[in-house]
């Protein structure tokens, strides 16, 4: 079955964890290309490449300023991605509620057998 193209689906554009950090990165300020490149460590073209990518599935908005090109993430149309995932946060929650109870019941002392057992009278 082929693939969707990664600039077609906001799914498979994240599901490269370069662009989730650079999404990340991108959430609370608007930066151009050079400062994310630097900030994360990432080559320039490279950056682009990606930002290309976020770009064409809508999850990252770009604004001119002067010859500088800004770009900043988009939270509207992260919100489904949000909303999605979302309805598995019970299930991570239940996971982890179990794995909490079977550790507490590993940890708790075990109630010893001679306690529990009826004293024989001579």
């Amino acid at each position: 079955m082929p693939r969707a193209a990664t600039t077609s689906d906001a799914f498979n554009a994240i599901a490269e964890p370069r662009r989730r950090e650079i999404l990340s990165y991108l959430a609370l300020e608007e930066r151009p290309v050079g400062d994310i490149a630097a900030g994360l460590g990432i080559l320039q073209p490279s950056v682009s490449k990606h930002l290309r990518v976020l770009r064409d599935v809508g999850l990252v908005r770009v604004r001119r300023d002067g010859r500088r090109m800004l770009y900043r993430t988009y939270a509207e149309t992260i919100r489904p991605l949000h909303d999605w995932t979302g309805q598995f946060e019970r299930l991570w929650r239940h996971q982890l509620q179990r794995i909490k109870e079977r550790a507490e019941r590993k940890s708790a002392p075990e109630p010893s057998r001679t306690e529990s057992q009826p004293r024989e009278e001579p």
